[in-house]
Protein backbone atom coordinates (compact mmCIF):
# COMPACT_ATOMS: atom_id res chain seq x y z
CA UNK A 1 0.00 0.00 0.00
CA UNK A 2 1.43 3.36 -1.01
CA UNK A 3 0.89 6.02 1.60
CA UNK A 4 0.68 9.77 1.23
CA UNK A 5 3.83 11.76 2.06
CA UNK A 6 1.86 13.81 4.56
CA UNK A 7 1.22 10.66 6.58
CA UNK A 8 4.99 10.41 6.89
CA UNK A 9 5.39 13.82 8.46
CA UNK A 10 2.20 13.66 10.56
CA UNK A 11 3.94 11.82 13.38
CA UNK A 12 6.57 13.58 15.55
CA UNK A 13 8.72 10.46 15.78
CA UNK A 14 8.83 10.14 12.00
CA UNK A 15 9.74 13.82 11.70
CA UNK A 16 12.58 13.21 14.16
CA UNK A 17 13.75 10.20 12.13
CA UNK A 18 13.68 12.32 8.98
CA UNK A 19 15.82 14.95 10.73
CA UNK A 20 18.32 12.29 11.82
CA UNK A 21 18.77 10.64 8.45
CA UNK A 22 18.85 13.97 6.63
CA UNK A 23 22.36 14.36 8.04
CA UNK A 24 23.63 10.88 7.24
CA UNK A 25 22.40 7.40 6.34
CA UNK A 26 21.78 5.26 9.42
CA UNK A 27 20.94 1.69 10.33
CA UNK A 28 17.69 0.94 12.18
CA UNK A 29 19.66 0.19 15.35
CA UNK A 30 21.51 3.52 15.17
CA UNK A 31 18.21 5.32 14.64
CA UNK A 32 16.54 3.46 17.53
CA UNK A 33 19.31 4.55 19.92
CA UNK A 34 17.96 8.10 19.64
CA UNK A 35 14.48 7.23 20.94
CA UNK A 36 12.91 5.87 24.11
CA UNK A 37 10.99 3.24 22.20
CA UNK A 38 11.56 -0.29 21.03
CA UNK A 39 13.49 -1.24 17.93
CA UNK A 40 10.19 -2.68 16.60
CA UNK A 41 8.44 0.69 17.00
CA UNK A 42 11.22 2.43 15.10
CA UNK A 43 11.03 -0.27 12.41
CA UNK A 44 7.31 0.42 12.03
CA UNK A 45 8.03 4.12 11.52
CA UNK A 46 10.74 3.26 8.99
CA UNK A 47 8.31 1.01 7.14
CA UNK A 48 5.78 3.85 6.89
CA UNK A 49 8.49 6.27 5.73
CA UNK A 50 9.57 3.73 3.11
CA UNK A 51 5.97 3.21 1.93
CA UNK A 52 5.64 6.99 1.60
CA UNK A 53 8.90 6.96 -0.36
CA UNK A 54 10.41 9.48 2.07
CA UNK A 55 13.40 7.25 2.74
CA UNK A 56 15.41 4.84 0.66
CA UNK A 57 17.14 1.67 1.76
CA UNK A 58 20.65 0.74 0.80
CA UNK A 59 22.14 -2.62 1.67
CA UNK A 60 25.78 -2.73 2.72
CA UNK A 61 26.63 -6.31 3.57
CA UNK A 62 24.16 -7.49 6.22
CA UNK A 63 23.20 -3.96 7.24
CA UNK A 64 20.42 -1.77 5.85
CA UNK A 65 21.07 1.96 5.79
CA UNK A 66 18.21 4.42 5.55
CA UNK A 67 18.66 7.82 3.95
CA UNK A 68 16.34 10.68 3.11
CA UNK A 69 14.76 10.91 -0.33
CA UNK A 70 15.29 14.61 -1.03
CA UNK A 71 12.86 14.77 -3.97
CA UNK A 72 9.96 13.93 -1.63
CA UNK A 73 10.91 16.85 0.59
CA UNK A 74 10.56 19.06 -2.47
CA UNK A 75 6.95 17.86 -2.84
CA UNK A 76 6.21 19.03 0.68
CA UNK A 77 7.92 22.36 0.05
CA UNK A 78 5.91 22.85 -3.13
CA UNK A 79 2.66 22.28 -1.23
CA UNK A 80 3.73 24.67 1.54
CA UNK A 81 4.70 27.37 -0.96
CA UNK A 82 1.06 28.32 -1.56
CA UNK A 83 0.61 29.04 2.15
CA UNK A 84 3.95 30.81 2.39
CA UNK A 85 2.85 33.26 -0.31
CA UNK A 86 -0.51 33.77 1.42
CA UNK A 87 1.11 34.62 4.77
CA UNK A 88 3.73 36.87 3.19
CA UNK A 89 0.91 38.82 1.54
CA UNK A 90 -0.95 39.11 4.83
CA UNK A 91 2.16 40.26 6.72
CA UNK A 92 2.82 42.88 4.03
CA UNK A 93 -0.76 44.12 4.39
CA UNK A 94 -0.37 44.25 8.17
CA UNK A 95 2.89 46.22 7.85
CA UNK A 96 1.16 48.73 5.60
CA UNK A 97 -1.72 49.08 8.06
CA UNK A 98 0.61 49.54 11.03
CA UNK A 99 2.61 52.17 9.19
CA UNK A 100 -0.56 54.28 8.83
CA UNK A 101 -1.17 54.37 12.59
CA UNK A 102 0.07 57.41 14.51
CA UNK A 103 3.44 56.86 16.22
CA UNK A 104 1.94 57.07 19.73
CA UNK A 105 -0.57 54.29 19.09
CA UNK A 106 2.15 52.01 17.66
CA UNK A 107 4.24 52.47 20.82
CA UNK A 108 1.26 51.60 23.03
CA UNK A 109 0.52 48.46 20.98
CA UNK A 110 4.18 47.34 21.24
CA UNK A 111 4.13 47.80 25.04
CA UNK A 112 1.02 45.57 25.34
CA UNK A 113 2.86 42.67 23.70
Amino acid sequence: MRRDIFQAIADPTRRAIIALIALQAMTPNAIAENFNSTRQAVSKHLRILTECEMVKQEYQGREIYYSLEIEKMKEIDKWLEQYRKLWETRFTQLDKLLSTLPAGRRAIKKQKK
